[in-house]
């Protein structure tokens, strides 16, 4: 006879799974409930903060549209993320390959990557205002001008993530190509980019969600023109003596949408390369 054996539960582990859970819980919960409140249910107690709207209404979502001129907003964002996206996968992942395929063999193009990637270490404050002064008398004080540094600011790690994935490629099927005929670009661009899709997911999310969210790129270069983006709109809710909690988070729920609709229509396609990618 087969003897069941109990398998024991890992306490340590499932308090920490537990209380991880709580930090990503806890404030979505209070988002939403202060999202749907009216300010005049908003009070000083905690019981008060942590209790369910009396009404459910989206009079705060109404006006968090208004103020943010949402549609003009999104649809900035929305450009400004797509392109940076885009050519953030097709410029790093050239680089990426032409770096790391000769940064072993050759001390020049060591040094290139080295400089590249030194750049994750530099503070955007420090650049703040020679960028800001750089773009405004370049014409660039624009949302191009802030696509061209988001491709710049991004490119050292994303570098760096496609040089180390470029070990797991092996050389041997370039060779074989450059055996049959093919050019350096066409081997690329058949072979090797194809490969990539795993780091091509994670490079478009990581880059997708840092800018989606930034304010200061969009707050020093585009200042005092009218094309702002959701993070950028968003700051109509805070003023010198306070903040519009309930119009705030209506808003920062309004944004998260646009992110949630695009995990949950691309997730299968993102899981599915990191699996290919790990069996290759």
């Amino acid at each position: 006879m087969m003897t069941k054996t109990k398998e024991k539960a890992n306490w340590p582990v499932m308090i920490f799974l537990i209380l991880g859970l709580s930090t990503i819980v806890f404030p979505l919960y209070m988002t939403v409930v202060i999202a749907f409140k009216q300010p005049s249910e908003m009070t000083n107690s905690i019981s008060g903060i942590l209790s369910l709207p009396a009404s459910w209404s989206l009079a705060n979502f109404k006006e968090a549209m208004r103020v943010t001129d949402f549609w003009r907003s999104l649809g900035n964002s929305l450009l400004i993320t797509v392109i940076t996206v885009v050519l953030s996968v097709v410029l790093h992942s050239l680089m990426g390959y032409a770096l790391g395929r000769n940064k072993a063999k050759n001390k020049f193009y060591n040094f290139v990557y080295l400089f590249i990637v030194s750049g994750m270490f530099v503070p955007f404050a420090i650049l703040m205002m020679p960028l800001a002064k750089q773009t405004a008398e370049m014409g660039l004080g624009n949302w191009v001008g802030v696509i061209l540094l988001y491709v710049v600011f991004y490119m050292p790690m994303n570098i760096m993530l496609y040089s180390g994935y470029l070990v797991n490629i092996p050389v041997a099927l370039e060779e074989a190509a450059r055996v049959d005929g093919a050019t350096t670009w066409t081997t690329y661009w058949k072979i090797i980019f194809p490969i990539m899709k795993p780091m091509h997911a994670t490079v478009a999310v990581l880059t997708a969600l840092a800018v989606w969210n930034d304010v200061m790129t969009p707050l020093v270069i585009m200042a005092g023109t009218a094309q702002n983006t959701l993070p950028l709109a968003q700051l109509n809710f805070q003023s010198q003596f306070g903040t519009n909690y309930n119009l705030a988070f209506a808003s920062y729920l309004l944004a998260l949408i646009p992110l949630l609709i695009f995990y949950l229509v691309c997730q299968k396609q993102i899981l599915n390369g990191v699996v290919n990618g790990a069996v290759k």
